[in-house]
């Protein structure tokens, strides 16, 4: 292929075209992360350009965020290069005269018919975008109105959000030094520490980001954190640390004092985490792999934790504007698997909290099955914990937030991904 290294505005070319639609050919097979598998192809054509990198993601995330209506106008078994074509059609304005230099014969054909389609959809998974089953658990839970205005902004690209480091600078400094810059950003209405920017930077190569002043993190995950609100010089565990997002946060928020366990089942996630904690400044966090969630560490720690939070493996169905892949991905068998997982790795994690100490639950899941379900079921089958109200919570960190007892976020209402967590504190 030849590529376009330019990184500037030009009319689609053909190879451009072509990569898009072999690497939307394998996210469709459905059996891996679509974000791994553009990265993947990017590594492996190191001579594409910024031009061409643009286009290949978003014509990839745009088919996905729109991939029922497209796969009814196109018709079913629906191709990648179809769909490609579908979308520039009918999401983006392209005319058949400004594709005609990249089709072939029998694709100009199939263009020319393509205009005159039109699609009715016959189910509520059809109208807004989302596989049936999906649609009709959501449906029950919220009704049909304010469930299409969340699906509706989920179909959307999600903005950038950062957390300020408070190690090393604040809020208005780093506020201060975009505007410097030329960059549109804003503080966000809720996190302390959130900063939200309004326009695509090449972020891993600004100063901020190399020196650790910023960290990528939505403001609903960064809210988490202040909902444990570990304070200097306690035993905190952040139960499933993934790659340390919100370590990094938990261990600001202690003033990289204390100690700071980060487990994870996963060997490759930590080591991807040590940098970032680095790069923070942070010296009090112990990364420790586990084999599972009642491993020998956890047992040796039983009882000596001020806070633990559980960040737990969910369907992610709060983050379908960021991975739109995910809906199609997950199944309902898929989700009662994570259920049973949730609520062990939850009742796990409640034994390393002493009498007196937070035990923080959450998911970036709308799913009452995820939410809810396993709270209510902890607090039946755990009478030693009792609930804290979150809205309590984030009123002594002066953040005005308040949906109830558990925190309820979703980017229709707050502009976030959409979050769920519970506060509790061990009593006996």
């Amino acid at each position: 292929m030849k590529w376009d290294n330019r990184g500037m505005t030009t009319n689609l070319t053909t190879a451009q075209l072509e990569a898009a639609s072999e690497v939307l050919e394998d996210v469709l097979c459905f059996q891996y992360p679509a974000d791994s598998l553009v990265s993947a192809f990017f590594r492996s054509h190191r001579n594409a350009g910024a031009r061409d990198r643009a286009f290949i993601a978003e014509a990839v995330y745009g088919v996905l965020r729109n991939l029922r209506p497209l796969q009814g106008l196109v018709g079913d078994p629906a191709r990648a290069r179809k769909l490609i074509l579908a979308w520039l059609m009918h999401c983006e304005g392209y005319s058949q005269r400004q594709l005609a230099s990249l089709l072939s014969r029998n694709e100009l054909e199939w263009v020319a018919e393509f205009k005159s389609r039109s699609w009715n959809p016959q189910t509520l998974g059809e109208r807004i975008n989302m596989p049936d089953w999906l649609a009709d658990t959501l449906l029950a839970q919220m009704g049909e109105e304010r469930l299409t205005a969340l699906a509706a902004t989920f179909n959307n690209p999600a903005p950038l959000d950062l957390r300020v480091n408070p190690l090393k600078t604040d809020r208005e400094a780093v506020l201060a030094q975009f505007a410097a810059d030329g960059i549109q950003a804003s503080a966000s209405p809720y996190s302390p520490l959130g900063v939200r920017l309004h326009a695509k930077i090449a972020l891993q190569k600004y100063p901020l980001f190399l020196s650790g002043d910023i960290e990528v993190q939505d403001e609903g995950s960064q809210l988490l954190g202040f909902l444990l609100a570990p304070k200097r010089s306690e035993m905190v565990t952040d139960f499933c640390a993934g790659a340390g997002g919100k370590t990094l946060l938990l261990g600001a928020l202690m003033r990289s004092t204390g100690r700071l366990y980060a487990f994870d089942v996963s060997e490759k996630r930590l080591q991807k985490a040590k940098p970032r904690l680095a790069r923070a400044g942070l010296s009090n966090v112990h990364p420790i792999v586990i084999s599972h969630e009642n491993d020998a560490h956890i047992k040796r720690l039983a009882g000596k934790m001020d806070r633990v939070l559980v960040d737990a493996p969910c369907s992610g169905f709060g983050t379908l504007r960021r991975n739109p892949d995910l809906k199609w991905r997950q199944t309902e068998a898929g989700v009662q698997e994570l259920n049973v997982k949730q609520r062990s790795i939850l009742a796990a994690a409640s034994r390393l909290v002493k009498v007196g100490g937070r035990l923080v639950y959450g998911t970036c899941s709308l799913l009452q099955s995820e939410n809810d379900g396993i709270v209510d079921a902890f607090l039946a089958e755990h009478p030693g914990f009792q609930l804290v109200p979150a809205n309590s919570v984030l009123a002594q960190a002066k953040i005005a937030l308040d949906t109830g007892d558990r925190l309820r976020l979703d980017p229709l209402a707050h502009g976030t991904d959409g979050f769920f967590a519970a506060v509790f504190e061990r009593v006996a």
